[in-house]
């Protein structure tokens, strides 16, 4: 020791005093990265904070990994978590596989056949998994892609070897879909938009559930869902909708995989719906 100051610590200062960082002690193991926070902008005053405030409340105490995406056409509001995360698509490509079909079509200028609307509303209303297999290769690798590219897809990566419902698929992506299918564009005809809307709200009622939760009355339901079960991440759950009425005209994604059971996926994907369908009626 001299002067009371051990060596160890005037080699501390003087390293200080170069602006050198030299550790107290050895490097701890980092901290858990924050889990991400929802975003929320809306042109509608107090709408935005509103919702991230009932969103992240929502899913506080749920286990899980979650994505949100939500768009409201009336009020331009907007809210996102975790919006590029990639997550297995199961039965929600259903969308994809009919707007690709359609889209395909329109590029040939025909109508869908007999078969292929037989196959297409199977696989919507009833989300029949042999008529989605048929479809998809039918159309084909290359077909699929070009649609994604012609809708600006580019976080979707399909599914290889024939299985569809590994296609990985984000809350960006989603959202863009269901834009597509609710706004005139240049991608889908009106008709096809029409055609898809109307299959998403033919759905049979054991598959309503998730993002038409806590609908409004008089408010029109579009929903697609999907749920797949795995040995890594549990239980995958989604629920995509598109939504009218009530002065609102929004389209909402919610993602969720590490799920313990099909009806918890289900459970925190209500809760998510319940409070976005309260706000945005209230506002």
């Amino acid at each position: 020791m001299t002067s009371g100051i051990s060596r160890r610590a005037r080699v501390l200062a003087a390293a200080v005093g170069t602006g050198v960082l030299v550790p107290l002690v050895a490097a701890a193991t980092p901290a858990a990265a924050a889990a991400p926070a929802v975003t929320c902008t809306s042109a509608k005053a107090g709408l935005a904070a509103k919702l991230k405030k009932d969103i992240t409340a929502a899913l506080a105490t749920r286990k899980g990994t979650v994505a949100v995406g939500l768009h409201d056409r009336s009020t331009n509001t907007t809210c996102t978590l975790r919006a590029s995360s990639a997550y297995d698509s199961a039965s929600v490509v259903k969308v994809t596989v009919l707007a690709t079909l359609l889209w395909d079509a329109k590029k040939t200028n025909r109508y869908l056949t007999d078969r292929e609307n037989t196959l297409a509303k199977a696989m919507i209303t009833k989300s029949d998994n042999a008529a989605t297999s048929t479809l998809w290769k039918q159309l084909g690798m290359t077909k699929i892609k070009n649609f994604l590219k012609a809708a600006g897809m580019t976080q979707t990566m399909p599914g290889a070897n024939g299985y569809w419902g590994l296609t990985q698929i984000t809350v960006t992506d989603e959202q863009k879909l269901l834009k597509l299918l609710t706004a005139k564009n240049a991608v889908l005809s009106d008709n096809s938009r029409a055609y898809i809307v109307k299959l998403m709200g033919q759905v049979v009622s054991s598959q309503r559930w998730g993002t038409p939760y806590g609908v409004p009355s008089g408010v029109t339901v579009a929903v697609k869902n999907g749920w797949l079960q795995r040995s890594t991440n549990g239980w995958r759950v989604h629920s995509v909708g598109a939504f009218k009425g009530g002065g609102h005209d929004y389209v909402m994604t919610v993602l969720t995989h590490g799920n313990s059971t099909m009806n918890y996926g289900i459970a925190t994907i209500q809760a998510v719906a319940k409070v976005i369908h309260k706000d945005l009626a209230a506002s």
